[in-house]
């Protein structure tokens, strides 16, 4: 019985092990403080890190489970909670509290998230990377342009910049997952900027998905609008990319 017992906390400790450690965290943010959820992975690194960004509904569970996703991959991932502190379920809620979000202290959070990472000992500082979904997505690219020592942008349905000066400021090759029947951003607008980027000689990897709206590859896509197999395509060629760029 006693050697049942000791194969049995030897398994519980093995499993907490292997777990990723989870933690609120606050960093600087030009004259304020920024927050967020940090994901580390087991080990003790150093990790390359991921900067995860919010749909539009602020930093709910869906968002700190893509977080921990990206932690079993082998990152360390951080979520800026850019509604500090609120989380909307309803649609009116959600856009009230985007458009209440000031963008450039939204940008303010997202660039102090990225010096934290810089700062921290257990993160590959030449291997920073960012994802974003919806609005997200958009704050991705946005950061893309100002951060230029990223090293890959992932946007899932987020509207890609259009000036040329702020395509030639990107850096990090460039991810994007876009639905065929979404109209913020439409197609005509990713291809666009798809076009740039290659003009201006960026690496860039878009899909478009034929049949899937905007925020396809959320299950809980309140418009009924979650698309399994375009979700499950688009995650494993995010993984991939991050692969490619952050661990290569």
């Amino acid at each position: 019985m006693r050697r049942v017992w000791a194969f049995a906390v030897l398994a519980l400790l093995a499993a907490a092990a292997t777990q990723a450690a989870e933690q609120s965290v606050t960093f600087t943010s030009g004259d304020e403080k920024g927050m967020g959820v940090l994901v580390a992975p087991a080990g003790k690194g150093p990790f390359p890190a991921v900067i995860v960004i919010q749909e539009w509904w602020g930093l709910n569970d869906w968002v700190k489970q893509q977080a921990r996703a990206l932690a079993q991959q082998g990152y360390l991932a951080l979520a800026p909670d850019l509604y500090r502190g609120k989380v909307a379920d309803k649609q009116e809620e959600a856009h009230q509290l985007m458009m209440g979000t000031p963008r450039d202290r939204a940008m303010r959070d997202l660039q102090g998230a990225y010096r934290y990472l810089q700062s921290r000992p257990d993160v590959k500082k030449d291997r920073i990377g960012v994802i974003g979904w919806c609005m997200g997505g958009g704050y991705a690219l946005q950061l893309a342009t100002v951060e230029p020592a990223l090293k890959a942008v992932v946007a899932y349905y987020g509207t890609p910049p259009t000036d040329p000066a702020a395509v030639a400021a990107i850096k990090a090759p460039v991810m994007g997952n876009y639905g065929a029947e979404d109209k913020g951003p439409a197609p005509d607008l990713v291809k666009a900027f798809e076009d740039a980027l290659t003009k201006a000689g960026k690496p860039a990897d878009i899909k478009i998905y034929p049949g899937a709206g905007h925020a396809f590859a959320n299950v809980n896509n309140p418009w009924g609008g979650y698309r399994k197999e375009a979700a499950d395509d688009a995650w494993a060629r995010t993984t991939a990319f991050l692969a490619k760029h952050l661990k290569g």
